[in-house]
């Protein structure tokens, strides 16, 4: 359990800990590929790695190629269903094969996968939960001090007007040039989704996120239809047959895509590809160290959502230079884990 720097609420749960499952994969040529998860919470941790072991021994002693273990373990899983844990683990263990792959090349990541090691946006989405206003935007100002130029502030509040005044304050806070995201973590109906986002329509909003629940594809197609600032979906997206889903169902005006519920490296490159043949912008969700090499290889790439969760068990954590993050130079991920690190947030 990794402490966080801004304790984060939202409209789902509250935390001030992240759950990080670390994950090296040992070859016997003895390249070693790395992955880790956000787990959401300590028994999801639990569960994942559980599926994980059991993957593991399935996989032991074949080729690291990501499409075929992928085929293998998706049919071993296929009973049970490649979703949700299973999906999480199984996207661990794509994400450490073609780290390992990268590595064993001696090329980083989004350079194996065809993209350039050029700079990405990036928003602090650090902390901004639901909180009061003054709160809200003494932490905006905050989150601006590493560099960046664009923040995400969670809201949901049960009575509309205090998102309203939440989001008046951080504004002010930070400024008419600052982008301002706003992600409401599925806590809206269809019709309170359009009403307060009219609310917000003169606040200068860049986007609004994930306003009902996920997979409510008509929903946000018909919030979309009413509002003018754009709309975000796709940290939630199964697989890469929800991206074609939400593509088809013009639900959204942006992507945003996380690479463990995803699938994996394998699963982001096809969900990548299918909102590129539609011109559809890809953000990241979370795991900026693996999701800046994506968005390197990414054709419409969009924004990359930085949180510093990690840092504490990496050796070298991502350095941002005026809100911009940029592949690291270094084989693979570049993930070197931190040993003191990891002793101090280790949950036995």
């Amino acid at each position: 359990m990794v402490p966080m720097r801004f304790p984060l609420g939202t409209s789902a749960a509250r935390m001030t800990a992240a759950p990080l499952l670390l994950v090296d994969l040992e070859t016997k040529e003895g390249v070693v590929g790395r992955s880790y998860l956000f787990c959401y919470r300590e028994s999801g941790a639990r569960a994942i790695a559980e599926v994980m072991k059991e993957a593991a021994g399935l996989i032991d002693g074949m080729p690291v190629a990501p499409a075929g273990l992928g085929e293998l373990l998706g049919r071993r899983y296929a009973l049970l269903g490649v979703t949700g844990v299973v999906r999480m683990a199984l996207a661990a263990i794509d994400i450490a094969s073609w780290d390992a792959l990268a590595v064993a090349a001696n090329m980083p990541l989004a350079t194996f996968l065809g993209g350039s090691l050029e700079p990405i946006r990036a928003y602090n989405s650090d902390g901004l939960g639901m909180m009061s206003a003054k709160e809200a935007a003494d932490e905006a100002v905050k989150l601006l001090e590493p560099g960046f130029d664009a923040v995400k502030l969670r809201l949901g509040h049960p009575n509309p007007a205090t998102d309203l005044d939440v989001t008046k304050a951080v504004r002010a806070a930070i400024g008419e040039s600052v982008e301002l995201m706003v992600d409401y973590n599925q806590a809206l109906t269809v019709p309170d989704a359009i009403r307060r986002g009219l609310d917000l329509r003169d606040m200068n909003i860049y986007w609004l996120e994930e306003q009902i629940r996920h997979n409510d594809l008509q929903g946000y197609a018909a919030i979309a239809s009413e509002l003018t600032t754009p709309i975000q979906l796709g940290e939630n997206l199964d697989g890469p047959e929800a991206v074609y889903d939400a593509v088809a169902a013009k639900a959204a005006d942006y992507l945003m895509l996380d690479v463990a519920r995803i699938g994996g490296v394998s699963g982001w490159l096809r969900g990548a590809a299918i909102a590129a043949a539609r011109g559809v912008p890809v953000s990241s969700h979370l795991f900026p160290e693996i999701s800046v090499h994506l968005l390197a290889a990414t054709p419409t790439v969009h924004w990359l959502e930085y949180t510093s969760w990690a840092d504490s068990i990496l050796e070298e954590p991502l350095q941002i230079s005026n809100g911009y993050l940029t592949p690291p130079n270094k084989p693979g991920l570049g993930l070197q884990w931190s040993k003191e690190g990891i002793e101090r947030c280790r949950a036995d």
